[in-house]
């Protein structure tokens, strides 16, 4: 059905047992081997969508969630691009619930899941449980059970991947305080590395464009499990309380409620991920670009960039290294980082090199030059798409 919360909340079990340094340093190089191929991780938001989402009902409130449920799920079947959903609870612990719902793809429930609608939709589900977690899958097989065709097509290659989760969190601050806001979130204490014996804290690199902050993260393991050990953290707490005066729409991270709406509001996925065969140089300079998206083409912007991206990767002289595009709603971030100065080539750092991309480019986003297409206007255009870095920290630096 959706996704009650995909952020930090309270850990109701404790932390499993730290591993050892061999541990970590031989699972570090089984990643580094891995990153070695060539990696491309591009969400297929095309194909059939399967969203898993686990919960653990309160005591005492199992006909409040059955009711909720049952409310939700008529407003839900109305909306465009849901197939069906499933409620099931578990067989060895009462308090455990799954919710399965199937999309005929992707884009329609981000459409959905992203809204306002939908978040007063799920309320009435908060108030009943403890936790949840969700999941979501592209469906690539399937055994066939009934001879109406479903609706939607199935996933045909495996995504590739490198070991790491990559997610991004985005919020705006008042005018005029971004001063202080940077300040406070480029002096924090980094909070330890390791989260447990399978999750660790890879990198952090936040960056700022206006009243606008975006916040990635890299983790190898469970990101859910390294957003809670993060929260968690007094430091951390220390730094996100000093900015909550400074937020354009408030919260309080001691309020369950509070804390679940800024993150689903703050939530910016990867959509897309792309890296050269090669491990990451270390003159490789990292820098982000916000693109100014007209309204209603967010979608389409992060489609063409990702397009780009596998064209791109086809010259071994373009100097990115690698990218990954965050996407939500309108909003659009690319992480990229490269060899050389930014400058150098503004259509490979721009994510363009496609003869008809920048044309394309400029019919979906607000811009100054007369025509993307010109040459002359690109590092123009590339100037106002660049983002502010505030801090970049390597698990090393935990």
């Amino acid at each position: 059905m959706s996704t009650l919360s995909e952020t930090p909340q309270t850990a109701r079990s404790a932390r499993a047992a730290r591993p050892s340094t061999q541990s970590i340093e031989e699972s570090m190089q089984q990643t580094a081997h891995q990153v070695r191929q060539q990696v491309t991780e591009s969400a297929p938001l095309d194909s059939r969508l399967r969203v898993v989402l686990l919960l653990e009902v309160r005591d005492g409130a199992q006909q409040r969630f059955l009711d909720a449920y049952d409310e939700m799920c008529h407003k839900v079947a109305a909306v465009p691009g849901h197939v069906s959903d499933q409620l099931c609870q578990s067989i060895e612990n009462p308090a455990q619930w799954l919710i399965t719902s199937e999309w005929e793809s992707a884009a329609p429930f981000l459409a959905w899941v992203d809204s306002a609608a939908h978040r007063e939709m799920v309320k009435p589900m908060h108030g009943c449980v403890n936790d949840t977690r969700s999941l979501r899958f592209s469906i690539m097989r399937e055994m066939p059970t009934s001879p109406v065709a479903p609706r939607g097509r199935l996933q045909t290659e495996p995504r590739i991947g490198d070991g790491v989760v990559r997610h991004a969190l985005t919020f705006t601050v008042r005018p005029g305080s971004e001063r202080d806001v940077a300040r406070l979130l480029a002096n924090y204490q980094s909070p330890e590395a390791r989260v447990d014996s399978t999750t660790r804290l890879c990198r952090t690199s936040l960056f700022m464009r206006g009243n606008r902050v975006v916040r990635a993260v890299e983790v190898q393991g469970d990101l859910v499990a390294a957003l809670r050990h993060v929260a968690r953290q007094p430091e951390v707490r220390a730094v996100e309380e000093a900015i909550n005066p400074h937020l354009e729409v408030d919260r309080d991270l001691d309020d369950p409620e509070s804390a679940r709406e800024f993150f689903m509001r703050a939530a910016l996925p990867a959509v897309h991920h792309r890296a050269a065969g090669t491990a990451l140089p270390s003159e490789a300079e990292r820098h982000a670009l916000l693109y100014p998206v007209k309204p209603g083409c967010g979608s389409a912007v992060a489609q063409l960039l990702a397009r780009e991206d596998e064209l791109a990767a086809q010259d071994p002289a373009n100097p990115v290294v690698e990218s990954t595009i965050f996407h939500r709603e309108d909003i659009v971030m690319r992480l990229i980082d490269v060899r050389g100065p930014l400058e150098r080539n503004a259509r490979a750092a721009l994510g363009i090199c496609g003869d008809r991309a920048p044309s394309v480019l400029g019919r979906l986003v607000e811009h100054s030059a007369a025509d993307l297409a010109e040459e002359a206007a690109l590092p123009r255009f590339l100037a106002e798409c660049a983002m502010t870095p505030v801090t970049d920290r390597h698990a090393a630096d935990y």
